[in-house]
């Protein structure tokens, strides 16, 4: 019984180290930022990494976890940030409230799209999600009271660094221990093995299309957040389109698959090195380009692989480094 235990306390020590480790990296820049030593610029950088990290880790659960291959995940983005625009600017409506509708919208457009689209598997399934993504975009260019083709300007500025902050760690910590459920479980034996999964009783669709819903669900939310920190929404490619969608999986395939822990990290690296490479102008996406291409010569299962930072894992490199310590001190290594 103890050893049946020890797993759960020990996740129990690492939920409690990593809420420590949130709220004193947030204490630090709200109190970096009143001293003005980080400017408004830094913050709303720090603002999209968070929005980001949303993103990532929600397409992550989609293709990561559930073996999936999704080409579309901008286009919830964008139905979750015009949507809630539209609720904000023409009907006056809470914003919060709003966010709650967007996300609940964008996860119910997941569920319809998904019902028949993941029937599809690998290429077919990756080209139906492009596909919609840019129905969903041509749409948007044909509305005009959204701006059209001009984008959706006059958006009011109510998300603020703190509520990406706190709603990007929420997203962390729920997709962990949805992963980490009987539920979860059952969405990595569908990525592991499909017809083994159904084989045991899995309903293969219902896993599908809930993870399906579950990250189409917090795009929306990160959309709306994103529209609302941006006060500018834009049908071009590099917002909701087919290049967004791009940006986001390499963000995903970089950090690893199946790994929340990279999608956290390159989240943060892929944002940063943009702002980092303004300086050198027209070359920046060059650049860009070629630190990817070498990483993923070098890294080709990411950065971190399928590999999860975990309390367990931290106990283990402390007794390594105290047991290397202790043998150089006795000068038997």
């Amino acid at each position: 019984m103890n050893r049946m235990n020890e797993p759960r306390k020990l996740d129990g020590k690492w939920n409690i180290v990593v809420l420590l480790l949130v709220v004193v990296v947030y204490g630090v820049i709200q109190l970096l930022a009143a001293k003005e030593i980080l400017l408004p610029y830094h913050l709303q950088v720090m603002g999209l990494i968070c929005i980001n990290i949303m993103l990532v880790v929600s397409l992550n659960l989609i293709n990561g976890f559930t073996g999936q291959f999704s080409l579309g995940h901008a286009s919830f983005l964008a139905i979750g940030a015009y949507l809630s625009a539209a609720l904000t600017v023409f009907l006056g409506m809470n914003f919060y409230l709003a966010l709650i509708i967007s996300g609940l919208a964008s996860g119910f457009v997941g569920i319809l799209i998904g019902l028949p689209a993941l029937r599809l598997r690998g290429d077919y399934l990756a080209i139906a999600t492009l596909g919609f993504g840019e129905i969903i975009r041509v749409v948007i260019l044909n509305i005009p009271a959204v701006g059209g083709p001009r984008g959706f300007t006059g958006i009011p500025r109510y998300t603020t660094f703190g509520l990406t902050y706190i709603l990007a760690v929420v997203t962390v910590l729920g997709i962990k221990n949805f992963v980490n459920s009987a539920h979860g479980r059952a969405c990595v034996s569908i990525r592991e093995d499909e017809i083994a999964a159904g084989s045991l009783g899995i309903n293969i669709i219902y896993y599908k299309v809930a993870a399906f819903a579950i990250g189409a669900m917090v795009a929306g939310v990160a959309g709306a957040l994103f529209s609302h920190y941006m006060q500018y929404i834009s049908p071009g490619t590099n917002q909701i389109g087919f290049l967004r969608s791009i940006d986001i999986l390499i963000m995903v395939v970089l950090g690893g698959l199946g790994s929340l822990t990279g999608s956290v990290v390159s989240a943060i690296l892929l944002t940063l090195l943009p702002e980092l490479l303004r300086g050198f102008a027209q070359y920046r996406m060059i650049v860009y380009s070629i630190i990817l291409i070498v990483m993923m010569l070098f890294m080709p299962s990411g950065l971190l692989g399928g590999f999860e930072l975990s309390f367990e894992f931290l106990e283990n490199l402390i007794g390594k480094f105290k047991i290397r310590k202790r043998g150089v001190s006795d000068g038997t290594s």
